[in-house]
Parts: structure tokens; sequence; C-alpha cells
């Protein structure tokens, strides 16, 4: 069974920054495109950022400029650097593997607040 193991969220002030991590681990990695989704509490799970194999990366506009995925396949880890935070960005952030059949992490929660 694959397993994806999301860290590095927590409480941060607005205009702070977080790396999350998701570490993949009883999959080939590399062949695979990584994402970051996120679920506001009464809203539904949005897609906000992938990175395929071969590095390209897509955003949601709302975190264009401010957010970068990025992935380390020796590692089998996807990373997700956030900057200049936002009320907003308040939710938990998962971390799914692409493919025939996807796969999802336990969620990590983030808090923008003063």
């Amino acid at each position: 069974q694959v397993q994806l193991v999301e860290s590095g969220g927590g409480l941060v002030q607005p205009g702070g920054s977080l790396r999350l991590s998701c570490a993949a681990s009883r999959t080939i990695f590399t062949i695979y495109t990584m994402g970051w989704y996120r679920q506001a509490p009464g809203k539904q799970r949005e897609l906000v950022a992938t990175i395929t194999s071969g590095g390209n990366t897509n955003y949601v506009d709302s975190v264009k400029g401010r957010f970068t995925i990025s992935r380390d396949n020796a590692k089998n880890t996807v990373y997700l650097q956030m900057n200049s935070l936002k009320p907003e960005d308040t939710a938990v952030y998962y971390c799914v593997r692409g493919g025939a059949q996807w796969y999802w992490g336990q969620g990590t929660q983030v808090t923008v607040s003063s």
C-alpha cells in the first residue's frame, strides 16, 4: 500500500512562510505526477499545485507567485514552499500521488492567523 506522509504544517502569522513536505513510500515515486490539495472549513477540496515527473509545475491562480512546488526524487519527497501566507490559505493540506489510482496523505493543518 502506497503511503504518503505530510509534515510541516502549523500556525503562522499573515505574511509568514511554511514549507510542507510529503514523503512517499511503497511506490515508484519518480514516474508519477505529485500534487497538493487543500480543504478549508465548509469548502470543497481545491487543487493547489502539481508537479510532473519531468518537473513541470502548475498552480491555482490564488497561489501563483507565492507558493512553489518541488520534488526530490532521491528522497521520494515533494515539497510545497508557501510564502506571503494569507488567512484565506488556512486549510488542511493534502499530498496526492497521481496515476491510474490516486493516493492521498492524511493531511496537515495550516492556520494563518494573527
